[in-house]
């Protein structure tokens, strides 16, 4: 019998996330898919199956919980390659997307074939049945909107398969998927136990377990900033909005499209030019060096001004708040733009993660603890067991 495997997802509009097991096997995909046909072309099999399988997703997902039922998707990396790559749009809701799923359900595919998983799951000829008890969340604003109760409910009722097409090492391989339980959490909440406590729902951070604190959480396409007092969330003053970093991110990709002529593949690559500590702002054209500080700077400033006015309004309404936090992948992409208009106008408390991995695996960090929280208290004591023994 398949015994159920813990597991945390955080589906990001940047990227997945995901921890299996004890923290055994990390995956981060990013998030992008393209339809595709069945045969992918591809130089020599034997190269195909030296690649790694995560820059090689090739599959055909089958779910009820699909709008569009049994399509072929290349996705992650080998997504970003193709004419007809889609990301998620800004002012989607993350729990109605096919993407969010196809997302989901590719990660976990991925983590049921490993070799180290053939003993966990039981495997008939090609066929691995996978059983998991996941963590993940949503935005503040689809949870307070009740989009949650359906995504959990969809997820739970049924069955999900995906087979492996031309992808290295796993081809010709199907996977069902089924969950024994879905915890979906408020990214918000996640994010502030992520701050207060260990692996182990130990308190590491006791300076704040009494503080009023916010969390603005910037991500791709919302930004959720959550109010804390008395080690809750105060779910009548947190507020979601619509509005995250994928628009300015795809506006400097076409801004640098149309002046230099340089086709980037996702938002991932324009990520990457602002954020990394080499050569930031810059891109190469024909081979030199070139600037693009004037479109991320003047673009960027834009939606860090526009940040910071949610944080100003919803700092009025919770006067007494102590500090603010600020993370999320965008919080990384606007964090310099952030602190300088801190410094010339208000001067709020306002904190941010230095470490960047810390940052953006901090929803699927804070998914696993409560996961791993929720799996602990549902088996029973050892002196329970003991007695459920002897019954026996």
């Amino acid at each position: 019998m398949s015994k159920s495997r813990i597991c945390a997802i955080d589906v990001g509009n940047d990227a997945v996330k995901a921890l299996f097991g004890k923290t055994d096997y990390e995956l981060y995909i990013p998030n992008v898919i393209a339809r595709d046909t069945e045969d992918r072309p591809v130089i020599g099999i034997e190269e195909l199956n030296e690649k790694d399988p995560v820059e090689g997703i090739h599959i055909r997902v089958h779910s009820p919980a699909l709008k569009e039922n049994n399509v072929i998707y290349r996705v992650g990396s080998l997504a970003t390659k193709a004419d007809n790559a889609s990301e998620l749009d800004p002012g989607s809701s993350k729990s109605e997307e096919d993407q969010t799923l196809v997302m989901l359900f590719a990660a976990l595919a991925l983590d049921a074939v490993r070799a180290e998983n053939a003993e966990q799951f039981e495997k008939t000829n090609n066929v691995i049945n996978a059983a998991y008890t996941m963590g993940t969340g949503l935005p503040l604003r689809e949870v307070k909107e009740g989009k949650d109760v359906g995504y959990r409910s969809q997820l739970l009722g049924s069955v999900h398969q995906v087979e492996f097409l031309v992808t290295p090492k796993y081809q010709g391989l199907k996977v069902n998927i089924k969950f024994d339980e879905v915890k979906v959490y408020p990214e918000g909440f996640a994010a502030y136990i992520n701050l207060v406590m260990d692996n182990n729902l130990n308190i590491i951070n006791r300076d704040l377990i009494d503080k009023s604190i916010l969390i603005q959480d910037i991500g791709g396409l919302s930004t959720d900033v959550a109010v804390i007092k008395n080690r809750n969330v105060d779910d009548d003053k947190a507020q979601g909005f619509n509005i995250g970093v994928s628009e300015a991110l795809e506006q400097i990709r076409e801004e640098i499209r149309s002046k230099h002529g340089v086709e980037l593949d996702s938002r991932r690559d324009v990520v990457d030019i602002i954020t990394r500590k080499n050569n930031r702002n810059h891109i190469m054209v024909k081979g030199s060096r070139t600037s693009v500080h004037d479109i991320t700077d003047r673009i960027l400033l834009e939606l860090a001004k526009k940040q910071y006015r949610h944080l100003r309004n919803v700092w009025q309404k919770n006067s007494q708040t102590e500090i603010c936090y600020f993370v999320g992948g965008g919080a990384m992409v606007l964090k310099e733009y952030i602190k300088t208009l801190n410094n010339n106008l208000d001067g709020y408390n306002i904190e941010f993660f230095e470490d960047e991995k810390e940052s953006i695996w901090m929803m699927a960090n804070a998914y696993y603890k409560l996961i791993s929280d929720f799996v602990r208290k549902s088996q029973p004591a050892p002196q329970e067991k003991e007695k459920q023994t002897v019954k026996k």
